[in-house]
This record gives C-alpha cells, sequence and structure tokens, in this order.
C-alpha cells in the first residue's frame, strides 16, 4: 500500500532521524561546550533567521521567540521541534529529488547542534551585550516582498466576508476587474487576507485569472495550458510570495477579471475578512521570452479518493507535458489526512527521476517550496509528471477529526485533495534542446542513478 519512505514516516524513522541528529550533536557538541552556547551569542542570530518572521508579538505563532525572557520557557519544546525537523516547516525529504531552494527556510545541520546544545546545557542567556541588534520586520500592513521588490503596482481586492462564529464552510467566489489597459506582464504576486484575524478563517484562496486568450496572438501559448482556468496564485497559511525567474512571467490582458475561490470554516468568532492581491509588473513594454502557469498536477484520477476508515491509502494522478517545461517549484495540497506527497516525472525515454519528496505533511503548513534557478528541472515534450499522494486515516493522526469515517474527494476541510501546486513555464524544442546539451553530462549521471534508495522502492 506504501513505499519505504512512508514507512520511515510512520514511526522508525522518525525516531531515527532524532537520533542520528543527537549522534551528531554528541561530536559537535564537544566543540560547543567548549566555547558553552548561549541565547545571545549563537541562538538568537539563528531565531532571527529562520524563526521570528512568525515567532513575533503579532504575527501568526502562538508565542515570540524575539528575546530571552520570551523564549527561555519554551527551551525544551524548540529541542524537540528541532531535533524532529518539524520547526521550521520545511518538510521536504533531504534525501531524494532537488535540494536548492529560493526560500529554504530550514535548519543546517549545525543551527539544530546548536539549539539543542543551548538547552541541554540549560538554555544560559549569556552576555546582554552579545545580543544582535533587533531584525525589523514589515508591519502587518505591509507586503512581504516590499523588501525586494518595493511597493505593489498595484492591489486586487475581493469582497470581504463575514464568516458566523458556527456555520458550514463557505466558499466565497466575488470577481474583481484587473486595472490594465494595455497586456501588461507580471514578475511577481502576493496574496493574504485583508485582516490579521483573516488567516484563523480562510483555509485557502485562488485568484482565477479570466481574460479573453484570443487577444494573445502567439498560439503556442495559449496551447499550453493543461485545461481549467487560468491561475495567478494560490494561497494558503504559510505561503509567501510569488516571484518568477528572470525573463518569466503571466500575462495579462485588457478587460481581465480575479474570480476568487475562498474556502472559509468557522472557528467560534465571528471574524470579516477578504482577500487581497499585491502585483508586480514589469516595465511598460519589457515583455519576458517564457510565460509561466499555475497548474495543479492532480495526485488523483478523475478526482477519485476513497479512504477507508482507520487506513492508510495511496492515490496516484499522471500527466502529460505537451510542450518542453520547466517546473518552478512544488506546493502540495491535502487535507487533514494528508501525510506525504512525491513528485516524480517519467521521460519520454523510460527513465524516472523523482523531483521532490515531502514526507511529514502538515496541513496547517502549505509550504510552497521554490526551486533555486539553477536547479529547476527542464523535462521534454512528452514526459509524464505522476504525483503520488499517501493520506493517514487512523488514530495515529494526530490531525484526524474521525479515523471511524470514509473519506472522499470533496472541497470541505473534513474531505480530501491530493495535487501539487507548480508553477510550469513553456518552452520550444529549440530552447530545450539547447539547454539538455549544456546539461547533458549532468542528465546523464543523474538519469544513471536509481529514482530512490533501493530500500526504499516498493
Amino acid at each position: 500500500m506504501f513505499d519505504g519512505k512512508f514507512r520511515t514516516w510512520l514511526g522508525a524513522g522518525a525516531l531515527a532521524a532524532g537520533s542520528i541528529l543527537l549522534l551528531t550533536t554528541s561530536t559537535f557538541g564537544a566543540e560547543l561546550t567548549a566555547k558553552q552556547v548561549t541565547f545571545t551569542k549563537d541562538v538568537a542570530p539563528i531565531f532571527q533567521a529562520k524563526c521570528q518572521e512568525c515567532h513575533r508579538t503579532g504575527s501568526m505563532a502562538p508565542m515570540s521567540l524575539v528575546t530571552f525572557d520570551e523564549t527561555r520557557p519554551w527551551a525544551k519544546s524548540i529541542r524537540e521541534r528541532v531535533i524532529r525537523r518539524q520547526m521550521p516547516p520545511w518538510h521536504i525529504d533531504r534525501t531524494v529529488g532537488i535540494q536548492k531552494f529560493k526560500n529554504d527556510m530550514s535548519l543546517s545541520d549545525d543551527q539544530i547542534n546548536t539549539i539543542v546544545s543551548w538547552v541541554d546545557s540549560g538554555a544560559p542567556q549569556g552576555n546582554p551585550k552579545d545580543m544582535p541588534p533587533p531584525k525589523q520586520w514589515p508591519g502587518d500592513n505591509e507586503w512581504r516582498a516590499v523588501a525586494e521588490l518595493g511597493q505593489p503596482d498595484f492591489i486586487v481586492e475581493a469582497e470581504a466576508y463575514t464568516m458566523p462564529a458556527h456555520h458550514q464552510d463557505v466558499w466565497w467566489r466575488p470577481s474583481t476587474d484587473v486595472p490594465v489597459t494595455e497586456p501588461r506582464w507580471v514578475k511577481a504576486v502576493e496574496m493574504r487576507p485583508t485582516a490579521a484575524p483573516g488567516r484563523r478563517i480562510i483555509h485557502h484562496a485562488v485568484a482565477y485569472l479570466d481574460q479573453d486568450e484570443s487577444q494573445n496572438g502567439n498560439s503556442a501559448d495559449r496551447a499550453s495550458a493543461l485545461g481549467g482556468r487560468g491561475m495567478l496564485m494560490e494561497w494558503a497559511i504559510g505561503k509567501g510570495y510569488d516571484l518568477y525567474r528572470p525573463n518569466t512571467g503571466k500575462l495579462l490582458l485588457p478587460g481581465s477579471k480575479i474570480s476568487w475561490d475562498v474556502h472559509i470554516h468557522a472557528v467560534g468568532e465571528e471574524i470579516k475578512s477578504g482577500v487581497q492581491l499585491g502585483v508586480w509588473l514589469y516595465p511598460k513594454g519589457q515583455e519576458p521570452k517564457y510565460r509561466t502557469y499555475l497548474t495543479a498536477f492532480q495526485g488523483v484520477r478523475r478526482g477519485g479518493i476513497d479512504i477507508p476508515p482507520n487506513t492508510i491509502s495511496e492515490h496516484e494522478g499522471f500527466t502529460v507535458l505537451r510542450q518542453p517545461a520547466i517546473l518552478e517549484n512544488f506546493q502540495p495540497h491535502m487535507h487533514l489526512r494528508g501525510k506525504a506527497m512525491e513528485l516524480e516525472a517519467i521521460l519520454p525515454d523510460g527513465t524516472q527521476q523523482i523531483v521532490s519528496y515531502v514526507g511529514n505533511f502538515n496541513f496547517n503548513w502549505m509550504t510552497n517550496y521554490i526551486y533555486a534557478d539553477d536547479a529547476a528541472p527542464v523535462f521534454p515534450k512528452g514526459t509524464v509528471i505522476k504525483v503520488t499522494a499517501w493520506h493517514d486515516n487512523t488514530r495515529a493522526n494526530p490531525n484526524n477529526p474521525d479515523p471511524d469515517q470514509q473519506v472522499t474527494y470533496g472541497d470541505r476541510t473534513v474531505d480530501e485533495m491530493a495535487h501539487g501546486w507548480v508553477n510550469v513555464t513553456y518552452i520550444s524544442d529549440d530552447d530545450y534542446n539547447q539547454w539538455a546539451a549544456e546539461h547533458k553530462p549532468k542528465r546523464e549521471a543523474f538519469n544513471g542513478a536509481p529514482a530512490a534508495p533501493a530500500s526504499n522502492r516498493k
């Protein structure tokens, strides 16, 4: 029913991972003990770099990790979470697939060992003079991309919805005009709830792009989409902004609209919130060479999911690339029973490549793994993109609302889904052949290796 990688998640492997870290700590720790690890000198810089974006007053995390006094009561819990790599929420397997990302928030082994040594030595504060200056964070009303891109060129906003304290799930589907009067290319997008409390009720939101593609003279572009409406962006808790690689973007046409699909659930308190989309444009007249499409690669066949009570299930879905393409990212999407997802490519010559594998999916963190420009995989026309999804409908799953229920496909949080959100950039055959020639040695080495260690195969 499930392969070795998922068995690893189920128990022994999780403990083994912790044991390995503790063993490395014993070696690395000798050096740390000699200099004594302190919060102010050693731990605070790590938290500033990897934790405080969420763990600060007024942000989404339940506790702040900015000062020593705020952090010290949580020391043992922090130790446990970082050893198991539950936090920061970066759950991609570090042993298979692509390992270079633009937005890698994970801790290095040395950083984990530093935190563990600090806790094991009593979590000392250290000299207050060693404390780094406080990091300046955007306010609640600021976009996260501002530091890199400046203010968005325009903002599109969905009408707010008032969710009662107790209610069935709601799918709010207003429509908003896009303020462009000529074709414009998008280089980045960022989505967020219009009010901070909205993060509690908005499960996810999709900004569909409704526009007349007949205005676009490039028929190859029009044929590239894999079907259905175009999507400008999808947002879920934990996702930041999408910044497209150089010379790549999304095209907005005059008269276009954003059709919102906002999934809202009740949390015991009446909350009103909409959704905003910030858009950063290329300069007027600048047209990138490539167009990218947000695509939901399905991990099920024809929308079918059937998970019996008290079982672990495996489902797969297959999509054929109609043109050569670059895969820019991987963002697994499942609900409460989702536990693992694998993105794999089956090339026309029959070789298989595991692109990414998330072995410990967490419904509360829809992490988007954005590949580095020089690591994003490029595949020829006819490549089959295979998505395999595992769901845990047992009592071992702490997020499971009722393991005695049969679970099927559906939009509600208590139903299930399985797809991987991927920004797909289509290129020409000539572009692919040039890329393949430049990367031939690396490609041959990769294809000559097994898709995964033999012990992890079925």
